[in-house]
């Protein structure tokens, strides 16, 4: 995965305040990821329990789903790219606070 600098301004406007923007960037990365393993698991599960003798077709298969699953961008240039296009839902903690 090569190096790509950030705006952090696009972040910075987008939220308000860049210290926030870098926390949503950082719980929608872990939100992505947990998901992936999830589905990855899920997929994976189905060759559990076969037999031997057919296990290098089965490798094969799960070399691929793996493969498959490394080849997506990585769960934060998600987030950050959510986050630029407004694709992702937050909210602020000041109307809680002022409700307190």
């Amino acid at each position: 995965m090569a190096v790509k600098s950030l705006d952090l301004e696009k972040i910075q406007s987008t939220t308000g305040n860049i210290y926030e923007g870098i926390v949503i960037l950082s719980k929608r990365a872990r939100q992505i990821a947990a998901q992936e393993k999830m589905e990855l698991d899920e997929k994976l599960k189905y060759f559990e329990g076969f037999e031997e003798e057919e296990e290098y077709t089965f490798n094969e298969e799960q070399e691929r789903i793996t493969k498959e699953y490394e080849a997506r961008p990585h769960p934060t240039q998600r987030a950050v790219n959510e986050l630029i296009e407004e694709k992702i839902y937050y909210r602020g903690t000041e109307n809680d606070e002022e409700n307190s």
